[in-house]
């Protein structure tokens, strides 16, 4: 079969168990996306809509690159794969080399993985045997926070604050504990940009440093912007007062930059956008593209040096992946660094701030719209709830947006968007236009 074929909508639907879909729901309506260009994908029935998302997060240079493309094929035609287990292939350390260029000082050491999940519970792993290594082996409890998403593995759930991604699994790992959220003042409803209220609320981490005991913890994970959560923006000088009580007490800090990460912020990285570098973070989705699964963990020097700061011969760090740096995806990466970097995308989203924040505030006023947030490229319209189903609502503005040419995310109650990077001023409007109508059009 050609890959035309590959393409038809399939007649059987049992086979595929879909992640994050409900099943017997989707099957009574599916909806089948067959192509994508640009800043646009097209369905099986011809309907074009564009994307609001950037997939998922993660197509930040725009759908179908051919430099990505030439280069993925290219790769393929001299290596299709080789192993980095006590061996290795030069375009996997070109590619660490170029990449660590673009984040904060002293974050120079990149750990290859294949996905957002992978990278955190890598950074998770790497800060306990960290601990170890300098002889706090008691250091072993992972704070996470309230409405945080950090991937769905084991590592990432415990340390994950949504309450559905949780409960299915029972206790996960034990030794985790969870800050407050800082999403929900009225103060900050409606702000335009980081929200001004709510810093000190970086001060419960110091209320499970006495509870805990601070020789107890390892680590602190957060996204710098809360994504799957529902785009929960950090308060003006959170992220500094986090950064603080890590450093006054041993405690390593873990960005988790998965969604920020590859210019969704305005620059590189969050950490370089707020002015804070955290001991590890973690990558995947933009690096590059979507193309071809890829995440990266990024160390800071202390850490790295100190698992190198031994006698002993053999490997220093009992912990990989298959596919860690694998020489397909790495060539991804690099011609979607390329892009990046060529095309100046990385700094797109500064420069289309206040525009894309002008248009975000278009639905305020309309009925049961109770909070917009904005910052950079992304962005959330959150509406009331239905008092007997509770995102309803949600679900049925984003259906009538995708009938209107715009595909967005609901999370809850909240209409999520995170558009390419290639987004122009026009494109903007008419996507919160039509959220606009598609809101004033249900009840």
């Amino acid at each position: 079969m050609s890959i035309a074929d590959h393409n038809l909508v399939p007649e059987n639907l049992d086979a595929f168990w879909m992640p994050f879909t409900g099943q017997r729901q989707y099957k009574e309506n599916p909806r089948f996306i067959v192509s994508a260009r640009g800043m646009h994908y097209t369905d099986s029935q011809g309907h074009e809509t564009l994307d609001c998302s950037a997939g998922l997060w993660c197509v930040n240079a725009g759908h179908y690159r051919e430099p990505i493309n030439q280069a993925i094929a290219e790769q393929l035609s001299k290596l299709d794969f080789a192993h980095n287990f006590g061996s290795g292939h030069p375009i996997a350390f070109h590619y660490a080399e170029r990449l660590v260029q673009h984040v904060p000082d002293p974050l120079n050491h990149v750990f290859f993985t294949n996905s957002g999940s992978e990278s955190v519970d890598t950074a998770l792993k790497i800060a306990l045997a960290y601990h170890r290594k300098n002889g706090e082996a008691g250091r072993q409890r992972l704070i996470g926070r309230e409405k945080g998403y950090h991937g769905m593995g084991f590592g990432g759930l415990s340390v994950g604050g949504l309450v559905k991604n949780r409960n299915p699994f029972g206790l996960l790992l034990p030794g985790t504990d969870h800050i407050r959220q800082t999403h929900g003042l009225e103060s900050n409803r409606f702000a335009k940009g980081l929200p001004p209220e709510g810093a000190e609320l970086a001060l419960d981490l110091e209320r499970l440093v006495e509870l805990h005991g601070a020789d107890s913890i390892a680590a602190v994970i957060v996204e710098p912007i809360g994504g799957a959560g529902g785009v929960h923006l950090p308060p003006v000088g959170y992220l500094q007062a986090l950064r603080s009580i890590c450093d006054a007490h041993g405690i390593l800090l873990i960005f988790d930059e998965v969604i920020t990460g590859f210019g969704r912020v305005g620059a590189c990285t969050a950490a370089e956008r707020f002015g804070v570098t955290p001991d590890i973070m973690t990558t995947a989705k933009g690096i590059t593209n979507a193309t071809v699964p890829m995440g990266a963990v990024f160390v800071s020097d202390p850490i790295f040096e100190r698992f190198m700061d031994t006698e002993v011969p053999g490997v220093e760090l009992n912990h990989g992946y298959t596919y860690s740096g694998h020489p397909v995806a790495c060539a991804a990466g690099m011609a979607t660094l390329d892009i990046y970097e060529q095309e100046a995308l990385f700094d797109r989203p500064k420069a289309l701030q206040e525009s894309w924040q002008e248009h975000a505030m278009g639905p305020k006023g309309l009925p049961n719209v109770i909070d917009v947030r904005c910052f950079a490229l992304l962005g959330a319209v959150e509406v009331a709830p239905r008092a007997d189903a509770p995102m309803a609502r949600g679900a049925e503005i984003a259906k009538r947006c995708y009938e209107k040419g715009a595909w967005v995310r609901p999370i809850g109650d909240s209409i999520v968007l995170s558009p390419p990077l290639i987004i122009s001023e026009s494109e903007i409007a008419t996507i919160f236009n039509i959220i606009g109508e598609a809101i004033s059009e249900t009840a």
